[in-house]
């Protein structure tokens, strides 16, 4: 049995509506990953999308740090957080400490749709 690699995907509450279109456009290659979420991303990828994801807590409450800790292990083969750049969220400690985790480990990391496509697109993973 093949191992398959994982994924994470994560959303700010104001790019929730752009995962959805993402996954929406890249469902195909995206079911070929096992992929993990923060919660309430996840919850609305299963239900607009009907996507088999794993779902982590949510980010507020520690999901962030633990697909953190993911990265870290080698567990996971990229990153697509959706980041609003124009808010500011509570949890802003744990953000940058995925993002820090995705570059120390040189983990792609995509914080919006253009850039993930290009991941997609060019098949890194």
């Amino acid at each position: 049995m093949e191992n398959r690699k994982t994924l994470a995907l994560i959303a700010h509450d104001n790019k929730k509506d752009d995962m959805v279109a993402f996954v929406q456009t890249h469902f195909d290659t995206l079911s070929k990953y096992d992929l993990v979420a923060t919660r309430t991303t996840g919850m609305v990828l299963r239900e607009k999308c009907n996507l088999d994801v794993h779902l982590m807590l949510s980010g507020p409450v520690g999901g962030d740090a633990q697909i953190a800790a993911q990265v870290a292990e080698g567990k996971i083969e990229a990153v697509f957080f959706f980041i609003d750049p124009l808010d500011k969220h509570p949890h802003d400690p744990d953000i940058n400490t995925l993002l820090r985790i995705c570059n120390v480990h040189d983990v792609p990391l995509a914080t919006n749709s253009a850039t993930a496509s290009y991941i997609i697109s060019e098949k890194a993973l």
